[in-house]
């Protein structure tokens, strides 16, 4: 392509970038440049953020980070700790020389598969394989919130309904530390590494308003449920969330995600997406529960060193007895533990 140029961003470029990943119809909360210093700050892997230009205009931009472990491998992933990711361009002709280049690229890194977290399906030619086993969920937010219970499922909405005689308060002020500690304690249950509580924090001071926490509390104003969630262009993403065991019976879950519904509907945003789960799994299950729409994923990855297709999945046999014992683990040893190895999980 005549003029096209392919080169890394350039610390003065990230307001540049935003504008680009703002205006475009498939820009991401997760194409922002505030993850590169997020990620590389809290997680410590190097990024390769390529952008395209043509006649000095931006046309395109693909984010990527270089993760590297003895025991999980060596990838250039668009974009770990993120649901989607994967080139934004202005024609298809533009994406794939930016996928080309994040193949070059990993092919000089020497790294096991490249990998592209795509929303929506892209034309898939070699060395790029459809590689995804997870389904996001999303719904829109009614302009009457009268009407935001009734779109729920039936079954969802008496369990919503039985939440809302428990008690139970709520708290969107701003509190990164107590959300962490909520879903630390919900993810080592899960027999899951958590990430660093650092993260948390940094996420909050790096995209301010777009990033917000909400708590529930029990009628003795106990924190018992707790999501750090993203609000960006017309939606608010629930991201990470959690909750203690005494969750479970009083439904404050269910209430926390009804209640994130509201607070978006007050603030403006008519769209709400669940996030990603992996097919099958108990938070897919929960999440179809909902009524939901379910939104296929479509990952791809490129292999470079490695000779099959990775497999993180806790699904995985191999990693099955290493979940058990991490259940075990005490909540505070897992938080310090945990932390050197989830920066590889992302």
């Amino acid at each position: 392509m005549q003029n096209l140029t392919v080169r890394k961003l350039t610390p003065n470029e990230h307001q540049l970038w935003d504008k680009y990943v703002d205006h475009h119809p498939e820009g991401s909360f997760f194409h922002l440049s505030g993850w590169l210093d997020v990620i590389n700050s809290v997680f410590g892997h190097k990024h390769h953020y390529l952008l395209a230009e043509q006649d000095t205009k931006l046309v395109g931009v693909l984010p990527l980070f270089e993760q590297k472990s003895w025991l999980f491998g060596h990838a250039l992933i668009s974009t770990p700790f993120c649901v989607y990711g994967g080139a934004l361009s202005d024609s298809a002709s533009i994406r794939e020389k930016l996928e080309a280049a994040a193949y070059e690229l990993g092919c000089h890194l020497n790294v096991d598969y490249v990998e592209l977290r795509d929303k929506n399906p892209i034309e898939t030619k070699g060395p790029w394989v459809t590689h995804c086993h997870h389904s996001s969920f999303e719904c829109s937010i009614p302009a009457d919130p009268d009407a935001i219970l009734t779109g729920v499922k039936r079954k969802q909405r008496a369990v919503i309904r039985h939440s809302q005689k428990n008690q139970l308060q709520w708290d969107n002020s701003d509190k990164p530390q107590e959300c962490f500690n909520l879903y630390a304690e919900s993810v080592r249950n899960l027999g899951t590494p958590v990430f660093s509580g650092k993260l948390f924090t940094a996420l909050k001071d790096k995209f301010g308003d777009r990033c917000e926490t909400l708590i529930i509390q029990d009628k003795d104003q106990q924190p018992v449920s707790g999501v750090l969630s993203f609000y960006y262009k017309d939606q608010v993403l629930p991201y990470y969330g959690g909750g203690k065991y005494e969750s479970r019976d009083l439904k404050s879950n269910d209430f926390m995600y009804f209640q994130l519904m509201h607070i978006a509907h007050q603030k403006g945003f008519t769209h709400f997406d669940f996030g990603r789960s992996k097919l099958d799994s108990g938070s897919y299950k929960y999440k179809k529960h909902w009524g939901m729409t379910e939104v296929p994923l479509h990952y791809r990855v490129a292999l470079v060193k490695a000779k099959s297709l990775p497999n993180l999945s806790p699904n995985n046999p191999k990693y099955k007895y290493f979940i058990k014992l991490w259940q075990k683990l005490p909540l505070g040893l897992s938080q310090k533990v945990g932390p050197f190895l989830s920066k590889y999980l992302g």
